[in-house]
């Protein structure tokens, strides 16, 4: 009896061990947090391999930062002259890039990819952003030979670097809103997404499967929780969709609740120049609650982002700045803050201009040797 509860309790421990003792399919796999790119998980996620269609993350991103989506062009022959999956469209008809890009992200068409990079300065000049933008971010074990994720012996990237260009084009509403959309219809062309995580997973909001036989199955999902924002990548999986729910479950509870500041909280005392009041407090707007691992709980910091120098006058009640809540470069959450009391403006104040531009003068240029 006892020998069968201690099974019983080693199996129960084994629930509990988290994301980083267990294996998945995949022969690389990450997940990460959005805002601080923190991993949450990863399984040999730093070898570069193939990476099939989601190389679409990139050239959607490339294309949205800087051209304009909603320039019409005509179909050409050659964007419809391309193997795999396709979008189908028809040489001669009039499309706006963003109805292709829909078709990009969603049937991840071959066909819309190669209009998307010969509509965005030809297909040279296009694979060459997408590389100064791999560049940009710092995305040194990443490479692209073309914008639809083809197989070429310099074509890869990692299961990191991938995560973290998924997690930066995550940032922007115009790629956000084409990947979370479940299914769009342009022109009489219904177009229905790939990306069985929008409907398999509560809170996935996108974002790119891809496929090739040289590659495997490969899959980038990104979810939201709690207003946390996570990014599971894996490439090469035969079991893609279940290793993402198990590796997103096990990375969301990794989270737990903080209160920051209650709503009317004192968080500063603002010093006043020249007022009726030396100083006031400053009260927070509204209760900041967030989810946080320990480790970024450990790592938070707090800004306060305003004026260096209040002048009277001040009215109760008006605004001094915000307060931010940090962890490294990532701003988590943010409150305005307001001044509890008034100061008025000294009578002696009111006719000397001149003296608060030489005080301002004074403090704001440099020492002088003496």
């Amino acid at each position: 009896m006892k020998k069968i509860a201690g099974v019983m309790a080693a199996a129960f421990l084994c629930l509990l061990l988290p994301m980083q003792a267990q294996a998945v399919s995949a022969r690389s796999a990450v997940v990460i947090d959005g805002a601080t790119g923190f991993v949450l998980f990863d399984q040999n996620a730093d070898e570069q391999l193939p990476m099939a269609s989601t190389t679409k993350i990139m050239t959607a991103i490339t294309a949205i930062e800087n051209y304009d989506i909603d320039r019409e062009y005509t179909v050409k022959k050659e964007y419809t002259q391309v193997e795999g999956s396709s979008m189908y469209l028809r040489e001669g008809e009039a499309i706006t890039l963003r109805d292709t890009l829909y078709g990009l992200m969603l049937m991840s068409g071959n066909d819309a990819a190669l209009a998307v990079a010969g509509e965005c300065g030809g297909q040279a000049h296009f694979i060459g952003l997408m590389n100064e933008t791999a560049a940009r971010l710092g995305l040194t074990n990443t490479h692209f030979d073309n914008p639809n994720g083809l197989d070429s012996e310099t074509h890869y990237t990692t299961a990191r670097e991938l995560a973290e260009l998924a997690a930066y084009a995550m940032k922007n509403e115009q790629f956000r809103e084409i990947v979370g959309t479940k299914s769009y219809n342009e022109a009489g062309r219904y177009m229905k997404n790939h990306n069985k995580m929008l409907t398999l997973y509560d809170g996935c909001c996108g974002v790119k499967t891809g496929f090739t036989k040289k590659s495997g199955r490969c899959l980038v999902s990104a979810a939201e929780r709690n207003g946390r924002l996570l990014v599971a990548v894996t490439l090469n999986a035969p079991d893609d969709w279940n290793d993402h729910a198990a590796m997103l479950d096990s990375a969301f509870a990794q989270y737990q609740p903080y209160t920051l500041h209650e709503a009317g909280a004192i968080l500063r005392t603002q010093p006043i120049e020249g007022g009726s009041a030396a100083s006031s407090v400053l009260r927070a707007g509204a209760t900041v609650e967030l989810y946080l691992t320990q480790r970024e709980h450990e790592m938070l910091e707090t800004a306060f982002v305003g004026s260096r120098f209040t002048y009277a006058p001040v009215t109760a009640g008006s605004t001094y700045g915000t307060v931010e809540y940090r962890v490294g470069d990532a701003v988590l959450a943010q409150d305005t803050l307001t001044f509890e009391t008034g100061a008025a403006l000294l009578p002696e104040e009111k006719g000397a201009p001149a003296r608060l531009i030489d005080r301002l003068r004074g403090l704001l240029s440099p020492k002088q040797d003496e």
